[in-house]
C-alpha cells in the first residue's frame, strides 16, 4: 500500500464512528411528535367551523342576488300600465334582383355589403345577340321609311294626274256644250278623271301601308332597346347588397337570382302580445324599439299591422284556458324617413325589444325617452 492509500484510509471514518456519526445526526432532526403530544379538537368545534362557512356562503350569494336585482332594477324600471311589449328581431324586406331573359353575366359592380341608390346599375347581362337584332330592326325603320316617302311622292304625283284630269274634263264639256266636239270626248275625259282618282286612293293606301310597316319597324326597336335595358340590373330601391348568389360569366334562365338586397327604407319588428293586450292595440299606435345593441336608445317606431288571427291557436273554438294561451302578431314599424340618412346603421337580425301604447293618455317613462341622435 503505498502513501497516497494510507492517507484516504486514515481520512475516512471506521465503520463504529460512521454509525454513531448518522446517529448523532439523526438526533439533531426535529423529533415527531408522539400520539400523547396531539390534541385532538372536538367535533362541535368542526361542526362550528362549517356552519360558519356556510352562513358565510350564503351572505355572499344573498349580497350579489340583491345587488344584480337593484341593477336590473335600475336599468329595467317597471313599467307603467298601458304599455306592452313584446321581443323580437330588427327585420327589412328582402329584395331579389334576378334576370329577366336567359343572358350570361358580362359585369358586376356592387358586392355583399354593399350601400346602393334607387336606379344604380349593379349588373350588366351579356346582349351582344341582342345588339345585333337591334341594328337589323333599325335598319328596317330606315328601309321603311324610304317606303313611306316613295309611297308619299306616288300620290303627290297622282295628285297631279287627278288635277289634269279634272281640267281637260272642264274643257271637254265646255266645248261639247258649244257644239264643237262630241260626246264621245266628254265620255273619254271623264273615264280618265276616274281613273285617276282611283290610282290616287290606290297611292293613299300603299302610304299607310308603308307607315304600318315603319310602325311596327320602329316596335321592334323598341322592344329590342327594351331588352337590352331590362338586362341592366338597377336597384329598384335604396338598400344594402346582403348576398351576392351569382359570379360574373355565369348563364342564368330567366328569373335567375342574381342578387339578394335589403329594403332599409322598410325596418321593422315583429312581436306577439296576448289577447287582454293585443285588442287595445290600434294602428299608427305610438312605439319604441330598443335593441340588445344600443340598449341607452329608444327608437321611435309606429304600429304597421295587427294580425286579424291568433297564433298558437289550439282549435278554432276555445276555453277560456285557451283563450288566455292566444297570441297576435304585431309589426312594429320604424318611420323612413328618420332611416333615410342612417342606412349605414341599419342591420337585420339585432334582437330587441319593442313597446308599444295600449293607452294614448300613458307617457313614457325616462327610459324609453332615451331618442337616437
Amino acid at each position: 500500500m503505498d502513501q497516497d492509500d494510507k492517507l484516504i484510509e486514515m481520512a475516512l471514518p471506521r465503520e463504529g464512528e460512521y454509525q454513531d456519526l448518522v446517529s448523532s445526526q439523526t438526533q439533531n432532526l426535529v423529533p415527531a411528535p408522539s400520539s400523547t403530544d396531539l390534541v385532538p379538537i372536538p367535533r362541535r368545534v368542526r361542526k362550528a367551523n362549517w356552519r360558519l362557512r356556510v352562513a358565510l356562503l350564503l351572505i355572499v350569494i344573498l349580497a350579489g342576488g340583491g345587488g344584480t336585482y337593484y341593477w336590473w332594477q335600475r336599468l329595467h324600471p317597471p313599467l307603467p300600465a298601458g304599455i306592452a311589449f313584446g321581443n323580437g328581431r330588427l327585420e327589412a324586406d328582402e329584395i331579389n334582383i334576378d334576370t329577366k331573359y336567359a343572358a350570361r353575366i358580362s359585369e358586376m359592380m356592387v358586392d355583399e355589403g354593399d350601400l346602393v341608390k334607387a336606379g344604380q346599375v349593379l349588373a350588366r347581362m351579356d346582349t351582344r345577340d341582342l345588339q345585333a337584332s337591334l341594328k337589323r330592326a333599325q335598319a328596317s325603320v330606315q328601309q321603311a321609311q324610304h317606303a313611306v316617302d316613295e309611297a308619299n311622292a306616288n300620290v303627290d304625283q297622282q295628285n297631279a294626274q287627278v288635277v289634269l284630269a279634272k281640267q281637260e274634263m272642264d274643257r271637254a264639256l265646255y266645248t261639247v256644250q258649244r257644239g264643237v266636239e262630241t260626246k264621245e270626248l266628254l265620255d273619254q275625259r271623264k273615264q280618265q278623271l276616274d281613273s285617276a282618282n282611283a290610282a290616287l286612293m290606290a297611292a293613299k293606301s300603299r302610304v299607310i301601308e308603308a307607315e304600318h310597316a315603319f310602325d311596327a319597324a320602329t316596335h321592334d326597336v323598341e322592344l329590342y332597346t327594351v331588352q337590352i335595358d331590362d338586362n341592366t340590373l338597377v336597384a329598384p330601391r335604396d338598400g344594402r347588397i346582403q348576398y351576392r348568389i351569382a359570379n360574373i360569366g355565369e348563364v342564368l334562365p330567366a328569373g335567375g337570382h342574381v342578387f339578394a338586397m335589403l329594403d332599409t327604407s322598410d325596418v321593422y319588428m315583429d312581436i306577439y302580445l296576448p289577447t287582454e293586450q293585443a285588442g287595445r292595440v290600434r294602428y299608427g299606435t305610438e312605439a319604441r324599439i330598443v335593441l340588445d345593441a344600443y340598449p341607452h336608445v329608444a327608437i321611435p317606431a309606429k304600429v304597421s299591422f295587427v294580425s286579424s288571427q291568433a297564433q298558437f291557436t289550439p282549435k278554432p273554438v276555445e276555453t277560456q284556458s285557451e283563450r288566455d294561451k292566444l297570441m297576435f302578431r304585431i309589426r312594429v314599424q320604424i318611420d323612413p324617413e328618420r332611416l333615410r340618412t342612417r342606412e349605414e346603421v341599419v342591420r337585420s337580425g339585432l334582437p330587441g325589444v319593442a313597446y308599444v301604447k295600449t293607452d294614448h293618455a300613458v307617457a313614457w317613462p325616462a327610459s324609453l325617452q332615451r331618442l337616437p341622435p
